[in-house]
């Protein structure tokens, strides 16, 4: 099960959040057929974007977080929206440890947030954390884990904490302690394996949390293309006679999604029908 709860610490000035993606990035794994090392990557990316779209305050609203690596054919890209549907894909087979990653929050009200920073690492969390720093520059703590051996998501996750505006110093202090246990934490996992969100709410701070007060949410991997919204997509951005050459040329045109890895092919048929609709 993929889980991301979230609560206030540290009396109330700190926000934690702990997640649980083991079966997301194993579902990126069946997908995508990753390598070890590229499922790594993608995976702490998707678990970050599972963080960062739980923060969404919209319905409308999406974050998307891209990794462009020096070099071709080393990039990442996740995305996420208000549901917790997160997706992604990566070209190259091995980790990202030179480039930079970019940051896109959406808002709903087409006003976004677009952030940057260098990849100082092939490690996500420490990149992350050097995102936060400089782009946002919002005290923020990120540790984020993916055991990945011979194919097999065998544990993914993170804890995060952000000091809210007004922070005393005092509790900054037990944020940054709770940070460093956090790497501990992190390094236990590469060796034990899987670990629950619920595990490290009740163990790693089991004297800071209170139950009642967790805001929990699921989320999953989950494309938002189809067919439908590929017809709609295909009718006012390429026309008709364009089209009907591309099916003369190659037979069908066809339309390949990286974030599910699903073909789409529409056949002369297809686009005549598409095209008798919108006359109607």
């Amino acid at each position: 099960m993929n889980k991301l709860c979230k609560t206030l610490i540290y009396d109330g000035q700190v926000s934690l959040s702990v997640l649980e993606t083991t079966e997301l990035v194993s579902d990126a794994i069946k997908i995508h057929n990753l390598t070890d090392g590229a499922a790594n990557s993608l995976g702490g990316l998707l678990t970050a974007c599972a963080y960062m779209a739980g923060c969404l305050k919209s319905e409308r609203g999406a974050v998307s977080l891209t990794v462009k690596g020096e070099g071709y054919g080393n990039s990442v890209s996740v995305s996420g929206d208000y549901q917790g549907h997160i997706r992604g894909y990566i070209d190259g087979t091995q980790k990202i440890s030179s480039g930079n990653l970019t940051v896109i929050k959406e808002d709903g009200f087409s006003r976004p947030f677009i952030g940057s920073s260098e990849l100082i690492s092939d490690d996500v969390a420490e990149n992350l954390n050097e995102y936060y720093r400089i782009s946002e520059q919002i005290c923020t703590y990120v540790n984020v884990w993916t055991r990945v051996k011979g194919g097999v998501c065998e544990c993914a996750g993170a804890v995060i904490l952000q000091l809210l505006p007004g922070t005393s110093e005092q509790n900054a202090k037990k944020a940054a302690r709770k940070a460093e246990e956090m790497v501990e934490l992190s390094h236990k996992l590469s060796v034990t394996g899987y670990v629950s969100a619920d595990e490290i709410l009740n163990g790693w701070f089991k004297d800071e949390v209170e139950s009642a007060n967790t805001y929990v949410t699921f989320p999953q991997y989950k494309c938002n293309c189809s067919r439908k919204k590929l017809e709609n997509t295909l009718l006012p951005t390429i026309g008709y006679d364009e089209l009907v050459n591309i099916i003369n040329e190659e037979g069908s045109v066809k339309v390949h999604c990286h974030y599910c890895n699903t073909d789409y092919s529409f056949s002369l048929a297809d686009v005549n029908k598409l095209f008798s609709k919108k006359d109607d």
